[in-house]
């Protein structure tokens, strides 16, 4: 509880100004994610379809079920078509929450398309969401031949910097980066700490595409 009024309190913030990832945030990088990810964080990304698929089921059960057919492929858990990293660059970036973690919440949140971005750093990339109220950055890990791991965590309203991964369990992230279309990727996050079971991040080239 003591965190859902942080999110609440920080979200009347402005919490947009332009954030650059922080070095640091994964604290040891290694091209092999498994020697980096907390034991909870391996826990929630193997049981991920589990918990894409309970979150649908709740969306659906709780009269969102139209709002879930209308994103298609977005929404679908087999829509990952592989080939390779996703370029760098910067992003459109759209988040739904998906599925109420407890009663009262919302099922279904839909929110504008936010701006992420994507750089090298030596052999991983680095992930970053730069505007909204709840702003992802870390890392992107080679994966399988579906998708790569993203590890990081979670800046709140108008902090400054990140938490570094692993200090705090409430702030750790942990996701699969998936190609869905041409020129289309999403960041899918099972069972984060706030709010819903599943976040679906859209990742969309911005104007100037990804590079």
């Amino acid at each position: 509880m003591r965190y859902l009024f942080i999110v609440a309190a920080l979200a009347l913030l402005p919490g947009c100004a332009e954030f650059r990832t922080t070095p640091g945030v994964i604290a040891q990088p290694a091209r092999d994610w498994r020697s980096v990810a907390t034991e909870s964080d391996r826990e929630r990304l193997h049981e991920w379809r589990t918990a894409f698929v309970d979150a649908l089921r709740a969306a659906r059960a709780g009269g969102n079920g139209a709002d879930v057919e209308r994103e298609g492929v977005l929404l679908n858990p087999d829509a990952a078509l592989g080939g390779g990293p996703i370029p760098n660059g910067d992003y459109r970036c759209r988040v739904i929450k998906v599925g109420a973690r407890q009663a009262g919440l919302l099922n279904y949140v839909s929110y504008p398309a936010f701006v992420c971005r994507i750089q090298q750093d030596g052999e991983l990339q680095d992930f970053a969401k730069l505007t909204g109220s709840q702003r992802q950055v870390g890392k992107l890990f080679p994966g399988d031949a579906l998708r790569q791991v993203f590890l990081g965590t979670l800046i709140l309203g108008d902090e400054a910097q990140s938490m570094q991964y692993g200090r705090d369990t409430q702030r750790d992230v942990a996701g699969f980066v998936e190609r869905i279309g041409p020129n289309r990727w999403r960041l899918i996050m099972p069972r984060p700490h706030f709010e819903s079971q599943m976040d679906v991040m859209e990742l969309l080239p911005s104007t100037q595409g990804a590079r």
